[in-house]
């Protein structure tokens, strides 16, 4: 059986936030709400003392590999989405 590891690497602009208390406050509810809902693990891993921009690092593990792309293209669709942030970048990798 084949284990399938996906990431996701996001960066995002917090451009209201205008200290990191309420930069704070959005990451934690994105993190909180996509770690919910699509069974990931998710961590903030760049851009820790920027009050406008974070990076969050994901994790999948599966055994299909269309699956964790399909499972990790949601959930940049859903980052996309968010109102209080902006996606900037974001990179895919599965193996």
């Amino acid at each position: 059986m084949a284990m399938i590891i996906g990431v996701l690497r996001v960066r995002l602009g917090i451009f209201e936030a205008r200290t990191l208390k309420d930069k704070r406050r959005v990451i934690k509810s994105l993190k909180d709400r996509i770690g919910a809902r699509h069974n990931v693990s998710i961590a903030e891993v760049d851009d820790l003392d920027h009050c406008q921009a974070a990076t969050f690092g994901l994790a999948m593990v599966a055994n299909e590999t269309r699956f964790v792309e399909s499972a990790l293209s949601k959930i940049v669709d859903e980052i996309r989405a968010e109102p209080r942030a902006s996606l900037l970048d974001y990179e895919i990798d599965v193996r």
